[in-house]
């Protein structure tokens, strides 16, 4: 469940800071921004939208770069794609406003506002080929045909399709779809690019090469570019920026790199990858107990005495097996629950004796893993490096 305090004003590239002010977040910013810092080429403010008695969007503030690719992401129903909606003129807002480029753009219609878009059911015209369907804008505006034929073929070379203009939909596969229908999209030069989970109906291998595709292409074009996905690990591959979105507000917003190792709150943490979440209660401003153990951590503003909760990736614990130095730093002693076999690494599950009752997960390259001879019931001392972990206030139940 979110609160109102996950509520963000995103004003700049650089890492937003945590503010607990939710209304100062969304009036001032939550970064600071350097000297000539280029104008956002999109930018949202105070938007809202309501169907009825329920509201999708809850006052989101986003600024987007020029070139920029920003992926928003999040569960099923948080309003990434309401927003894109918005920003598209497809579902206009309650309230709020959407300038482009330094012009608002609020109340206009879909037909008036500069942008290319792609859906997940590529939505081409059947009985039009490859060719057709990317030169149908262009005709539209009335572009002389040798500009028309040149622009086409450009295209078509750009997402791979050189010889293949001719082809209907129908004769094509799906991915080969899907770039006719971004070629589509970018036909009439457009300032902003939308994609709408272009990647979600087709099978893995081909979404994992498309995607590099698209993220080579935008680059080479320049182009501004939002994506609305559901999937954590193309988010990441593609995105300058990621959004995370959960119940209408902005959760957080950075880099993949941020995103992962610096999530602000158990929501961004839990839903971004695997984390290990430790309840506890903070001793000190560096030291939680957790069960019969007290464990070092980072400086946190978690009052003394209060419910916290502790947080940490399965591949940053050390495992040490049989052989831990002596006194080592937030060192426990575990069995073995759990062993999984993925390939390159093994995940392990563990019960730490006398710290929680649900298991703790450890990530290993199968190298290591060849090491202790794991099996179930293997006694393993593991540490929880300081530095790796990240101390959440415990939510009110």
């Amino acid at each position: 469940m979110m609160h109102s305090s996950e509520q963000s004003k995103v004003s700049a590239q650089p890492t937003p800071s945590v503010v607990s002010d939710p209304l100062q977040a969304q009036r001032h910013g939550t970064v600071v921004t350097t000297e000539g810092q280029a104008e956002p080429y999109l930018r949202i403010e105070n938007a809202y939208k309501q169907f009825g008695a329920f509201v999708a969007l809850k006052g989101i503030y986003l600024d987007i770069y020029p070139g920029e690719l920003v992926c928003l992401l999040g569960p099923s129903g948080c309003g990434k794609s309401t927003l894109l909606r918005i920003i598209s003129g497809l579902d206009p807002q309650t309230s709020g406003r959407v300038i482009q480029a330094g012009q608002e753009v609020s109340s206009l219609p879909p037909s008036k506002r500069d942008f290319g878009i792609v859906f997940q059911s590529y939505a081409l015209f059947p009985n039009l080929t490859a060719a057709q369907n990317i030169a149908y804008g262009l005709e539209n505006v009335g572009r002389p045909k040798a500009q028309i034929a040149a622009r086409v073929e450009e295209l078509l070379t750009k997402v791979g399709l050189g010889q293949m203009g001719h082809k209907y939909p129908a004769q094509m596969s799906g991915g080969q779809q899907q770039r006719v229908a971004l070629a589509r999209a970018l036909a009439l030069s457009p300032g902003l690019l939308l994609l709408d989970e272009p990647l979600s109906a087709l099978d893995a291998k081909v979404r994992v090469k498309l995607r590099s595709e698209i993220a080579r292409l935008q680059k080479e074009l320049g182009i501004t570019t939002v994506m609305v996905t559901h999937d954590q690990e193309e988010a990441m591959a593609m995105a300058d920026r990621i959004v995370v979105m959960n119940n209408g507000y902005l959760a957080q917003v950075g880099t993949a790199y941020e995103i992962y190792h610096q999530p602000n709150s158990p929501f961004v943490a839990d839903f971004i990858g695997v984390m290990n979440f430790i309840p506890g209660q903070v001793t000190a401003t560096d030291q939680i107990r957790c069960g019969d153990s007290y464990l070092q951590a980072p400086r946190n503003d978690v009052p003394l005495n209060q419910n916290a909760i502790l947080a940490i990736r399965p591949e940053d614990i050390q495992v040490w097996g049989n052989k831990a130095p002596t006194g080592l730093l937030n060192g426990l002693k575990t069995v073995v629950e759990g062993l999984e076999f993925l390939g390159s690494s093994y995940q392990l599950t563990l019960h730490p004796a006398g710290i929680i009752e649900q298991p703790i997960w450890v990530e290993i390259t199968a190298a290591d893993a060849l090491q202790f001879d794991l099996s179930i019931q293997s006694k393993l001392t593991i540490q929880l490096p300081p530095e790796k972990i990240r101390v959440f206030a415990a939510e009110n139940p």
